[in-house]
C-alpha cells in the first residue's frame, strides 16, 4: 500500500513542477481567474508572479477581512489571495502564507520583495503540520488544499489549533458528487492522488466538526468543470465556500 508520505511527496512535486515557469501567458492565467470569482481590479492589484494560482474560488471575497487581523492561508502558492489579503488587513495587520512546496514560498517571497509588500510573510509547512504556535492567527483562509489531506479531521484539526478562540476560517474547496472513476482510470494520472483522498460534500463537513468548529455553513456551491476537466470526472466535482468558527 502507498503511503500517505509517498502520495504527499508525489502532490508537492507536481506543483514544484507548475511553479516554473508561470503556465500560459498573465492574459489567460487572468481569464481563469476571473472564472474563479476574482475581478479585474483584485487581478490587476498583485504581482503578475502570483496569477498562476490552482484554485476553485476566491475566499478572500467572502471572508471579510477587517483592518488589524493577522491572516493565515494554507496552501498558499505563489501569494495570489495572500497578498490581497494583505490589501484588506492594511500595515497594522498581518498575513501569513504556508505551502509545502519551496519552489512556490520562493516565487511568493519574491513578488512580496518586488512589490513592497511588508505585511506578509510566507513559510513552509505542510497543512497536517502548521509552522505557527497555538491560537495565533484570526482569519484562516485556504484555497483547494484541504482536500488532498487525506486524513481530513487531522488537518481541520490543526486548523482549528493555531485559530484564536471566537476566529473563523473560509475555505473554497472541492468535493466529490456521484461515485467517482477508479484512480486507475487511463488518463486519470494527474488527478489520481486527489481522487483517492477525494470526500464528498458530507464528509467533508463532518470532519470540520469533528476538529472542534461551530457554525458551519456553506456560503456558496456550484459544479466544478474547466477546460482541463476529463470526461470521466465530469459532473462529479463541486466547488464549495465553507465558513466555520471556532
Amino acid at each position: 500500500m502507498k503511503s500517505r508520505r509517498d502520495k504527499a511527496q508525489r502532490v508537492k512535486e507536481r506543483y514544484a513542477e507548475m511553479a516554473s515557469p508561470l503556465r500560459g501567458d498573465s492574459t489567460a492565467a487572468a481569464g481563469r481567474l476571473e472564472q474563479m470569482g476574482y475581478s479585474p481590479q483584485e487581478i490587476a492589484s498583485v504581482p503578475e508572479s502570483s496569477l498562476g494560482a490552482l484554485g476553485c474560488g476566491n475566499p478572500t471575497a467572502l471572508a471579510g477581512l477587517k483592518e488589524g487581523q493577522t491572516v493565515l492561508d494554507i496552501g498558499c502558492g505563489a501569494g495570489l489571495d495572500a497578498f490581497l489579503a494583505a490589501r484588506k488587513v492594511g500595515p497594522k495587520g498581518q498575513v501569513i502564507g504556508a505551502d509545502m512546496t519551496a519552489e512556490l514560498i520562493e516565487r511568493a517571497r519574491r513578488g512580496a520583495a518586488e512589490c513592497g509588500y511588508g505585511n506578509v510573510e510566507f513559510l513552509q509547512g505542510q497543512m497536517e503540520h502548521l509552522p505557527l504556535p497555538d491560537e495565533s492567527v484570526d482569519v484562516i483562509i485556504s484555497n483547494c488544499v484541504m482536500n488532498h489531506a487525506v486524513d481530513k479531521t487531522a488537518a481541520f484539526r490543526e486548523t482549528w489549533r493555531v485559530l484564536r478562540r471566537g476566529g473563523s476560517i473560509h475555505i473554497a474547496d472541492l468535493v466529490t458528487e456521484g461515485p467517482m472513476p477508479p484512480a486507475s482510470t487511463p488518463g486519470l494520472e494527474v488527478w489520481a492522488e486527489w481522487v483517492t483522498a477525494a470526500a464528498g460534500k458530507n464528509e467533508y463537513l463532518d470532519a470540520v466538526g469533528r476538529a472542534g468548529f461551530r457554525d458551519i455553513t456553506v456560503l456558496a456551491q456550484k459544479p466544478f468543470d474547466s477546460p482541463a476537466m476529463l470526461q470521466p470526472l465530469k459532473g462529479k466535482i463541486v466547488s464549495l465556500h465553507v465558513t466555520a468558527r471556532k
